[in-house]
């Protein structure tokens, strides 16, 4: 595409705030952060290959606010990406938002002590794993020049190996499988890890849109 004076367009890419690549980048560090310290600090010895992450803050648990303080802190930080994401479509931020707000719930609505069950629990736990695995394919933008994490191709991919990973922490659940532990925390690290991914692929995009902005004249999309 060429601007008036016949010159090549360059299509610019908004930036993502310095405070939003700071709360994507805290956002796996505290959740993966949190649970090993949270089951490091119980008297008897944790398995988190078999026991669930949610386990860490039910009633019972020892310093069960570690667990309960990251949920939140990481909740946080989802609703803080999304509203720095402004390159990616908004339907896809408010579905993060949403995600987050989810997460807040969870930690509201801790796991039943052993033996129990918490309606209010497992219901925003699944709400907020499947806004999780919506919001890559609702951030998604066309054009050649998105960010790489926005692109359908992408988006989809990502959605499509977070809904797997659910489907496996679903069957361990269902099935009182012995990796319900692992496929939640493989699970949780990768829902936590995307939205850093995608804002890493969007500042790069911007970098590489000032250097072209010499040679054309630039859009803001």
């Amino acid at each position: 595409m060429a601007g008036r004076s016949g010159s090549p367009t360059v299509v610019g890419v908004r930036d993502v705030p310095w405070w939003g690549a700071i709360s994507s980048v805290a956002t796996p560090v505290l959740l993966i952060g949190g649970w090993m310290v949270a089951a490091g600090l119980q008297p008897q010895p944790f398995d988190s290959v078999r026991q669930s992450v949610s386990a860490l803050a039910a009633p019972g648990s020892a310093d069960r606010w570690v667990m309960s303080l990251a949920f939140l802190v990481v909740a946080a930080c989802y609703i803080t990406t999304a509203l720095a994401l402004r390159p990616a479509a908004m339907a896809g931020r408010l579905v993060l938002i949403a995600a987050g707000l989810a997460g807040v719930l969870v930690a509201a609505s801790p796991q039943a002590a052993p033996g129990g069950f918490s309606l209010a629990h497992a219901f925003w736990s699944a709400l907020g794993f499947a806004f999780l695995a919506a919001w890559p394919v609702a951030a998604r933008r066309p054009g050649l020049l998105v960010p790489l994490g926005l692109r359908p191709a992408m988006a989809v991919s990502a959605s499509a190996v977070i809904i797997a990973l659910l489907a496996w922490f679903l069957a361990e659940l269902v099935t009182g499988g012995g990796q319900l532990g692992l496929a939640e925390r493989v699970l949780g690290g990768a829902q936590a890890l995307w939205p850093l991914l995608v804002v890493l692929s969007c500042r790069r995009s911007v970098a590489a849109s000032r250097r072209s902005a010499d040679s054309g004249q630039l859009i803001d999309i």
